[in-house]
């Protein structure tokens, strides 16, 4: 068996790849000493990829949104009766999956019987079970998903910010689709999916643990049967550069108001220059919203925030965006004050005392992330489907320098902020 031995020296990790002859892509990273193992096979399909053209036609198709969540729930029933996360458990292992923007994922993790969690892993979610009555069924479950986030303040609060930042794009739809979207789902829409995204060249597999790669990627060549199909062309609409709108208010059950800020990512990277950017943006957060940054506390001290403010930086192919938000009394308030602060910033930059420390401590929690082998499958996961590889990131942070770091937050923070709030009812 042929496959590729990457040994990243600086970390103290060793990376196995494996080419299927069907086109799937295996990694294992190996964890000498660790007792827990983890595996995840996904494909590169998620809640935006509802608008499509399969090689060789040239008919758009187009599909009721929530359809690649609806899959990842059947996918777990089976013919027999029997849930699958009943029969992993009786494995002793721990199994979930879930559905985001642009992929779908299901793993597990145990500490015993690898090889034969690995092997139903790798079975099930190769065969689909679809009927007519099943479908149904789902959709009433699906349905109570759906209502339940309806409810959910944190959740409004985040798709009425991409609600906001994006015209077109689907990233600003819900995950889940709608009732009404999730009612024109069936059975012959699923597995028309199901056999267009869940081709081997569109999927990866990744394990991480002490395990042997031999023994993981025999298991990978005995267990993959199917075969590559005509390759599929997703339809994005094209994004404005502005806003869909500047604000957006909802009244829910909450003590408090809560409010989220965010501004577009304009610039549309891949690879390499993807995680770099992910790094670098992290890095501009950090030193603008960090607990030891003088907009944070000022915005604590006068009583605007607290302890729950959060941020993010979500930076993919096809869509990213800054976000940051939580708790205030007064959010309009906070936002004027933020907004404000963003132009200063963007004018003088990141201090290069302030980004070496931030980087050296960032570097530092990256290299922590290598103890946890859930993260590290993930990463890699995600890292792939954008075309890099997650250890390189070492590399990465040693090259990364303060211009490139200051031109980012410039093409960022030039831009204009949209905001969403939580009112009590």
């Amino acid at each position: 068996m042929n496959y590729r031995t990457v040994n990243f020296e600086r970390l103290g990790e060793t990376l196995y790849e494996y080419d299927h002859p069907s086109g799937l892509k295996a990694f294992l990273v190996q964890k000498p000493g660790y007792n827990k193992k983890t595996a995840m096979f996904g494909t590169n399909y998620g809640s935006i990829d509802s608008v499509f053209k399969v090689q060789g036609s040239d008919k758009e198709i187009r599909v009721p949104d929530g359809i690649a969540h609806f899959l990842e729930h059947k996918l777990f029933e089976q013919e027999d009766g029997e849930n699958m996360l009943g029969k992993f458990s009786k494995l002793g292992s721990s199994p979930n999956a879930f559905t985001s923007f642009n992929q779908t994922v299901f793993y597990f993790s145990c500490t015993d019987l690898f090889d034969e969690n690995f092997k139903m892993l790798l079975d099930y979610v190769q065969h689909p079970w679809l009927t007519d009555e099943n479908v149904e069924k789902e959709k009433g479950i699906i349905g109570q998903e759906i209502r339940m986030y309806e409810d959910n303040a944190d959740w409004r609060v985040f798709f009425n910010l991409l609600d906001c930042l994006y015209v077109k794009h689907p990233v600003k739809l819900e995950i889940a689709g709608s009732i009404e979207s999730v009612s024109q789902i069936t059975k012959e829409l699923l597995y028309d999916c199901y056999n267009t995204f869940y081709t081997p060249s569109n999927m990866v597999v990744v394990a991480v643990g002490d395990l042997n790669p031999e023994e993981v990627f025999s298991i990978v060549d005995n267990m993959i049967q199917f075969k590559d199909k005509e390759r599929v062309e997703k339809r994005y609409p094209q994004e404005p550069e502005e806003l869909n709108r500047e604000y957006k208010e909802q009244k829910l059950a909450v003590s408090m108001p809560l409010f989220y800020m965010g501004i577009k990512d304009p610039a549309r990277v891949s690879g390499a220059e993807l995680l770099k950017r992910r790094i670098a943006m992290g890095i501009v957060l950090s030193d603008t919203f960090g607990r030891g940054s003088d907009l944070y506390n000022r915005l604590y001290d006068e009583g605007l925030i607290n302890a729950s403010f959060r941020y993010e930086a979500s930076l993919d192919r096809g869509y990213g965006y800054l976000a940051w938000g939580g708790q205030s009394l007064n959010p309009k308030k906070t936002a004027e004050i933020i907004s404000g602060a963003l132009k200063d910033i963007a004018a003088r930059g990141i201090d290069r005392n302030a980004f070496e420390r931030i980087k050296k401590a960032h570097e530092g929690m990256f290299i922590r992330s290598l103890n946890s082998i859930d993260n590290i499958a993930r990463e890699m996961m995600d890292s792939y489907f954008n075309g890099a590889c997650y250890l390189d990131a070492g590399r990465i942070y040693d090259g990364l320098d303060l211009g490139y770091a200051n031109e980012a937050l410039r093409e960022v923070f030039n831009n204009k902020a949209a905001l969403s709030v939580i009112n009590p009812q």
